[in-house]
C-alpha cells in the first residue's frame, strides 16, 4: 500500500529519487480564445514516439527546505514518487516536481500526491497550485487536466536557443 507523507530531515535523500523515462507520443496544442482556454491533443505516428529523460537534479534539501514542502509516496520504506511545492507568487503554491518511478506510474500515485500536496497548500494559506509541463509531454499534460488543473498560460520562447527548441511549456492551474 502506498502512503504519502512529508519527508523529514531524516529522509531527506528521499528527495533525490531518480528520474525515469516517459513516453512522448504526441503533443498538447492549447488556444486561447475570447477569455478561455481550450486545447487539442496531436498523437504521433508510431515511427515518431520515443522516450524522454530527465538529467536527475540532486536537490539540495537543507537549501531548499525553508520555501518547500517535500512530499513522498512510500511503498514501505521504499519512496517511489515525490512532489515538491515551492511557496509562489500570488496565491498559488508552486509545483515544482513531480515524479513517480516508473513500475508505479498508472496506479494513483500521482494523483495521490496531488491531493497531499492541496492539504500542504491549504495549511500554508494558498489558493491553489500552479506548475508547468512540455507540450510534448502528452501523458504528464492530461494527467495535468485529469487531476483538476487547467490551463492558464502558454510559454513559446522558454526553449529557444536550447536543444529543446520547438518546444513550448503549458501552465497549469488547480484552485482549491
Amino acid at each position: 500500500m502506498i502512503v504519502i507523507r512529508e519527508i523529514t530531515p531524516a529522509r531527506k535523500s528521499d528527495v533525490n529519487i531518480p528520474n525515469e523515462p516517459f513516453p512522448l507520443f504526441g503533443r498538447m496544442v492549447p488556444a486561447y480564445q475570447d477569455g478561455s482556454w481550450s486545447h487539442r491533443c496531436v498523437l504521433f505516428e508510431e515511427k515518431d514516439v520515443s522516450e524522454m529523460c530527465f538529467p536527475d537534479e540532486n536537490y539540495d534539501y537543507d537549501e531548499m527546505r525553508e520555501n518547500s514542502v517535500f512530499l513522498g509516496a512510500y511503498d514501505g520504506e521504499a519512496c517511489v514518487g515525490l512532489a515538491i511545492l515551492q511557496d509562489g507568487m500570488c496565491r498559488y503554491m508552486y509545483l515544482y516536481d513531480l515524479k513517480v518511478s516508473r513500475a508505479c506510474r498508472g496506479q494513483g500515485v500521482g494523483r495521490a500526491l496531488i491531493e497531499k500536496a492541496k492539504e500542504a497548500c491549504k495549511t500554508k494559506g494558498y489558493r491553489g497550485i500552479y506548475t508547468q509541463g512540455q507540450d510534448n509531454n502528452l501523458g504528464a499534460c492530461r494527467f495535468y487536466l485529469k487531476a483538476g488543473f487547467r490551463i492558464g498560460g502558454l510559454d513559446t520562447e522558454v526553449y529557444k536557443g536550447t536543444k529543446q527548441e520547438g518546444k513550448s511549456d503549458i501552465f497549469f492551474y488547480l484552485d482549491l
